[in-house]
C-alpha cells in the first residue's frame, strides 16, 4: 500500500444538508455534511459561498473544520495534515499545523 500523503486544502461542512446522498463520495471518515476540496482554502470557501450563497462565519453554516483530503480518502484536521505531509516528505520541516502555503 502507497504511503498516505496530502492531496489537497479541504473544508468540511459538517452541518449542511444535502438534497441527494450518494455513497462513497465523501472521505471515508465524514459521515455528514459537505466536503469541499481546493488548491487553498480560501477556494474552498469561495465554492462554499458559490453554491450555498453562504459565508464560512455565517451562522447558517454550522459547525465546519480547515484541514486536508489524503490520498486514501480521508479528510484530516491541520495538526494530523502536518505529521502526514512531513512523514511524506512534503514538507521538510515538521508543522505541528499545516497550511496549504506549507506544501506548495
Amino acid at each position: 500500500m502507497k504511503e498516505e500523503y496530502i492531496l489537497c486544502a479541504a473544508i468540511w461542512y459538517k452541518e449542511i444538508v444535502l438534497k441527494k446522498h450518494f455513497d462513497n463520495v465523501l472521505p471515508k471518515n465524514c459521515d455528514k455534511g459537505l466536503v469541499v476540496l481546493g488548491h487553498r482554502h480560501g477556494q474552498c470557501m469561495w465554492t462554499m459561498g458559490a453554491l450555498t450563497g453562504l459565508r464560512s462565519v455565517e451562522p447558517e453554516v454550522g459547525e465546519y473544520e480547515q484541514g486536508f483530503l489524503t490520498n486514501t480518502n480521508r479528510f484530516v484536521g491541520r495538526e494530523e495534515a502536518g505529521l502526514i505531509a512531513f512523514t511524506a516528505g512534503q514538507t521538510k520541516e515538521f508543522k505541528t499545523t499545516l497550511y496549504s502555503e506549507d506544501l506548495y
